[in-house]
């Protein structure tokens, strides 16, 4: 049998676009280190041309809707394309922040105080201190993970940022302060914990993509104990969320040393510099090998099942 070509989805149409590319460039040079590869570019809401059942394992790094929405997921299953990384129901329950919150939480994970709500039906600045405090966290419900957070700190900047809000699906939390914290998973299986410490504060798009603005821990320098903790929480979230093959998960830890979920990332960024590999080197995994082993389990399940079940 002909080995099967891993395809590399790069692009899309969501405000990652160029995120996405420089994830896809690089983990398609990666992957050719091991497996035949193919590189594709996607301009639409669909699979890109060329995509075969029979001879491709698609590795997406599309960032953001249809891309870990469960939208791109969805095709590749109705197409019978087999693909690394969590399947749609899973995607799409984790883009699904507040879902999520409450899948978690059911499971004995700690998130912050929050409320979820529409636009259309915002609640007042008075009602949200009241409930949350001056110190809110404001994101959308369903977006990339940094794109639209906003972090006030007063009853003003709470109205203000709330008059900014024009559509869609929102979450107010409480705002958490201390460290923030990251750890990747391989087949469920926790690798290294990565501290993140943006010089202003806040991990916002700017922190996160701009060069000398965030400095990162790797590992993060935590006892033995709370180490545990993080890997056990990280383990938890996996699970309880039905993820599979890989993903990332990001906690804060308060100064008063409670544990906190922000969200599950089931397409984070990949490029070396990125956070899912470094924490992959805390386990001795340089990028081509966590490449390798990001698709292992999909490359399994093509060998393993027919065409239209994978």
């Amino acid at each position: 049998m002909t080995d099967p070509i891993i395809a590399v989805l790069a692009g899309g149409t969501s405000p990652e676009r160029e995120v996405s590319l420089g994830s896809g460039k690089a983990v398609a040079l990666a992957m050719a280190y091991s497996h035949p590869t193919q590189f594709f570019i996607v301009d639409s809401d669909a699979l890109p041309d060329g995509l075969n059942p029979s001879r491709h394992i698609v590795c997406s790094t599309l960032h953001g809707i249809f891309g870990e929405d469960g939208g791109i997921q969805q095709l590749m299953e109705a197409a019978g394309v087999g693909h690394a990384g969590c399947d749609a129901r899973s995607s799409d329950l984790c883009f699904d922040k507040w879902r999520a919150r409450q899948t978690v939480s059911a499971m004995g994970v700690q998130v912050a105080p929050g409320r979820h709500f529409n636009a259309t039906n915002k609640p007042t600045a008075a009602a949200l201190a009241a409930e949350l405090g001056e110190q809110v966290v404001l994101k959308p419900n369903r977006q990339g993970s940094s794109i639209g957070l906003q972090i006030v700190s007063s009853k003003v900047g709470l109205e203000i940022a709330l008059g900014g809000i024009r559509q869609g699906e929102w979450i107010a939390e409480r705002r958490i302060v201390g460290h923030e914290l990251t750890v990747g998973l391989l087949r469920g299986r926790v690798m290294g914990i990565v501290e993140i410490a943006p010089k202003s504060g806040i991990f916002d798009y700017a922190s996160k993509y701009t060069k000398g603005l965030t400095e990162y821990f790797t590992p993060a320098k935590l006892s033995d104990e709370l180490t545990a903790s993080v890997q056990a929480a990280a383990e938890t979230v996996f699970a309880a969320c039905g993820c599979r093959d890989y993903a990332r998960v990001d906690f804060m830890l308060s100064n008063e040393g409670e544990l906190y979920l922000l969200e599950i990332n089931t397409l984070p960024g990949m490029k070396e510099t990125s956070l899912l590999p470094m924490s992959a080197t805390c386990v001795g995994l340089d990028f081509v090998g966590l490449c390798r082993e990001m698709v292992a389990p999909a490359l399994e399940r093509f060998t393993l099942a027919p065409a239209l079940k994978r």
